[in-house]
């Protein structure tokens, strides 16, 4: 595997990491999440990175093996150029529904192709 690549992974695997730490003991609600200014802006940051990261990776290998690379990365292109359209509901859902299942497919990932972190 190209050792870019590796990176790439371990870069979406920290910026999952880092997004999980930012709901530890924090109530898992929306109502509270809606109100987060602060958490709502790491979220999005963290999900542009996740998304500029598999695009780099299949600008290396356009046939990289991640379920819903396309759409990863499309979700970070409608965060960043559509920055003003962005709303808590749409952050809210890739905190619960989509990142746990991108976090299980990188683990997938990274232990199938025996990557290890320098």
């Amino acid at each position: 595997m190209d050792e870019y690549i590796a990176v790439y992974l371990y870069d979406i695997k920290k910026a999952i990491e880092e997004v999980e730490s930012y709901f530890a003991g924090y109530p898992m609600r929306y109502d509270v999440f809606e109100k987060d200014y602060l958490r709502r802006s790491a979220v999005e940051r963290k999900a542009e990175i996740m998304g500029e990261a598999i695009n780099r990776i299949l600008k290396i290998q356009r046939d990289f093996p991640l379920p819903n690379a396309r759409a990863i990365i499309d979700t970070r292109n409608r965060i960043i150029h559509g920055y003003d359209s962005v709303k808590p509901e749409f952050l809210w859902s890739l905190v619960i529904r989509h990142i746990p299942i991108l976090k299980i497919d990188i683990e997938k990932i990274i232990a199938e192709y025996g990557i290890s972190h320098e």
